[in-house]
């Protein structure tokens, strides 16, 4: 079993939107570069920055234009679904790299995302610019019914997206991506599209506690590997929320064969990841959804032993 220790809440400087609570809820996905944290949250239309080090708040980036409805249920059916965060290798237009903010696709609102070009130091410049994934959604759903797009890394030439098969109907899988087509895309201005899929694979990550485990998010390490995170939640779709089980952390290789799995110390719902090797160990950085807007989701770290 892995252990986790927290480092700190997601608080921030001032509330996202009036009204709102200053700090990051329902954080999805995680990206750390230089000296910087970057946290994109499933109910918000901002990007959350946070210092790498020390528990200073952080502050919010708008990624789309607009309010969402305060009340739960409007702000669900309203909300981007942002889920993916990931860092994109240099490209035109953006020569120190990028993030790419990715939605989960799993309703027809749920389509847009954005791209935000980075300065040599990780830190954003510029606005961020939408990516509309509805064309490159509908094929993917064409193969996989429901779609739920959660995590997101580059491996070598391929741009991995993890699909989350939460519920009765849904399918975990692999879908690879030609990087270099959607970096190119993205410099000339246009929308990812199916030409760019390589690979569409079905997965099985076993269960935990008898409910089924899915994945949640991605991050890449230097040798092509991918670690992911992995959750149990006892819901029958895409969209509802369940009783969280438990969460795991496990390694692909780089051709998506499975390395390792094993489950975390804590009852939480894992949604966000980001790896780096130090000392000749995997060390983790993660986020954690508690699916309530009142409570501000932790940063989570573990050591992976064993794994380098």
């Amino acid at each position: 079993m892995i252990r986790m220790t927290q480092r700190r809440t997601l608080t921030l400087e001032a509330p996202e939107e009036p009204g709102r609570p200053a700090h990051v809820s329902a954080a999805s996905g995680l990206v750390a570069t230089g000296s910087w944290l970057y946290v994109v949250a499933d109910d918000a239309l901002h990007l959350a920055v946070f210092p790498r080090e020390g528990a200073a708040p952080g502050r919010s980036v708008r990624l789309f234009p607009g309010e969402l409805p305060p009340e739960p249920h409007a702000r669900k059916a309203a909300k981007p679904d942002l889920e993916a965060l990931c860092l994109l290798a240099p490209f035109a237009g953006c020569p120190h790299g990028a993030l790419l903010a990715l939605p989960s696709g799993s309703t027809p609102v749920r389509q847009r995302g954005a791209v935000l070009p980075l300065m040599a130091d990780g830190l954003l410049t510029g606005e961020a610019r939408p990516v509309d994934f509805t064309v490159l959604y509908a094929q993917l759903s064409r193969e996989l019914g429901p779609l739920n797009v959660e995590g997101a890394a580059v491996s070598g030439a391929r741009l991995r997206l993890l699909q989350r098969g939460n519920g009765d109907q849904g399918k975990d899988a692999l879908v690879d991506l030609d990087h270099e087509r959607v970096v190119h895309a993205l410099a000339e201005g246009r929308d990812p599209g199916p030409e760019t899929v390589r690979t569409v694979r079905r997965w099985e990550l076993g269960q935990a506690g008898g409910v089924r485990l899915s994945f949640t998010d991605a991050s890449p390490l230097p040798d092509g590997r991918i670690i992911f995170t992995a959750a149990a939640e006892d819901t029958r779709d895409s969209y509802a929320d369940g009783p969280v089980v438990g969460s795991a952390v496990g390694v692909l290789a780089p051709d998506g064969s499975p390395l390792f799995l094993d489950m975390v110390d804590a009852k939480v719902k894992l949604e966000g990841v980001s790896a780096h090797i130090e000392g000749g160990r995997v060390h983790l950085l993660m986020v954690a959804d508690a699916d309530d807007p009142a409570v501000a989701a932790p940063l989570l770290e573990a050591v992976l032993e064993g794994v380098c």
